[in-house]
């Protein structure tokens, strides 16, 4: 496997989460659920490591980790893209530097992953880049909490969508309950990696029309033309934490593996 392109991680971790309130802080194994995070963007090799948050309480976290550089951001952000791009400018990256967006709440992410992804952005050449992986059922496939997305040949994304894309139009007219053959679908792993120039130009981009309809922010990159890289995810990713039933499953996911 080709060496990984040098890249920077940074976490956004925002405390007051909708779904799950104080979601950083919440204990993982006695642990709080941020701190497993960062261990994780520590154990992928990247050049830098920074948290970007807008609470003491979780910057404290972190403190003494070394390695973990932390970035203290608005409050008022409407989406951890934005608290990024503030990062990015706290960390004083250049424009090409490669930075991996690994969100406070996956504490299981593979380093594998984290790579893979900067190297889909370096080589690719696009300014934004994420992983996918195959689908393996059409209940996955129907689940609109489930983003799917459409790749062109090249690699980069033609569409993000909750809706099942594409469409089998014969072999759902038959049987809605069975995948057909062919594995041409892909579930979009939410992790992503940006050129820190980009970051400054999303941040600034209004909201699109698609975006406002499924709910997905990577279609206001598409919505305004610029091309986001996606490679397949090198081995599984594990679910994140958004949910406290999300949290039960990582407990036991944890004692599962012993660590």
């Amino acid at each position: 496997m080709p060496s990984s392109p040098e890249f920077v991680v940074a976490v956004p971790a925002r405390y007051a989460a909708s779904r799950l309130p104080g979601k950083p802080l919440r204990d993982l194994g006695g642990q709080p659920l941020v701190l497993h995070v960062a261990r994780r963007a520590l154990g992928a090799g990247a050049r830098e490591v920074w948290l970007a948050t807008d609470d003491a309480r979780v910057a404290a976290a972190v403190a003494g980790i070394e390695g973990m550089r932390v970035a203290m951001t608005s409050p008022e952000h409407a989406s951890g893209t934005d608290r990024l791009a503030e990062c990015a400018a706290i960390a004083g990256w250049d424009d090409d530097t490669l930075v991996v967006n690994l969100q406070g709440d996956e504490p299981f992410a593979p380093a594998s992953g984290i790579r893979e992804v900067a190297r889909a952005l370096a080589d690719s050449g696009a300014p934004m880049a994420t992983l996918a992986e195959p689908v393996a059922d059409a209940a996955t496939l129907f689940d609109p909490n489930t983003v799917k997305l459409v790749r062109a040949a090249s690699g980069d994304a033609l569409y993000f969508s909750r809706a099942p894309v594409p469409w089998p139009r014969d072999a759902f007219a038959r049987d809605r309950e069975v995948l057909p053959a062919g594995g041409h679908w892909l579930r979009h792993i939410g992790i992503y990696a940006y050129r820190a120039g980009f970051l400054q130009t999303f941040a600034r981009m209004s909201p699109g029309v698609l975006e406002r309809i499924e709910s997905l922010e990577q279609l206001r990159v598409l919505e305004a033309g610029h091309r986001i890289a996606v490679a397949l995810a090198p081995e599984p990713f594990p679910p994140g934490v958004d949910t406290p039933d999300d949290l039960e499953r990582a407990q036991a996911r944890l004692r599962g593996e012993g660590a």
